[in-house]
């Protein structure tokens, strides 16, 4: 009798194991060295009070800064970018404050993954900044995984618009 409920319990165990869903496998996509290397570079902030602009404006960046947007779970910048990587870098170059960088995701995947992406694109951005010279002391990252949609239509325009960083000044 122990041995059959021990067999059961085991077969339970396994199967419920190997319904798990897998993270996406991202590796050779993204630009970045070290993206598991971010602690110390975050700031914790209230993220109620965020997202509340129109959803129609389709750069939710501020303080004269363009987002930057990605593919579907990527989190490298593409060269589509580079425009608006260049005229952040001018607007960086000129800001007297410190630079406040947002991940910011799509609603697919759970909400511990859309925020690690959130960071990863967050940190490849402030990278990408710090590459062209500005003191990276000078930028705090922040990731609000899915929460802090501009779009919430079900349209792959809307989700497209989702996945960016936006850059404002620390104020």
């Amino acid at each position: 009798m122990t041995h059959k409920l021990l067999l059961t319990t085991s077969l339970i165990s396994l199967l419920l194991i190997g319904c798990a869903q897998p993270a996406p496998d991202l590796a050779g996509k993204n630009n970045i060295s070290d993206a598991n290397h971010i602690e110390g570079d975050t700031v914790s902030i209230d993220e109620n009070t965020y997202g509340s602009g129109s959803t129609a404006n389709y750069n939710s960046s501020s303080d004269g800064f363009k987002s930057i947007y990605f593919g579907f779970a990527d989190y490298s910048i593409s060269p589509d970018m580079e425009n608006n990587m260049n005229h952040n870098i001018e607007v960086a170059n000129t800001a007297a404050s410190k630079i406040k960088i947002e991940g910011n995701c799509d609603e697919f995947g759970t909400d511990e993954y859309n925020y690690a992406l959130g960071l990863k694109r967050a940190k490849a951005v402030r990278d990408s900044i710090a590459a062209q010279g500005i003191d990276p002391s000078r930028m705090v990252m922040v990731s609000f995984g899915e929460s802090n949609a501009v779009c919430t239509e079900t349209s792959d325009s809307c989700y497209q618009r989702n996945r960016r960083v936006d850059i404002r000044l620390v104020k």
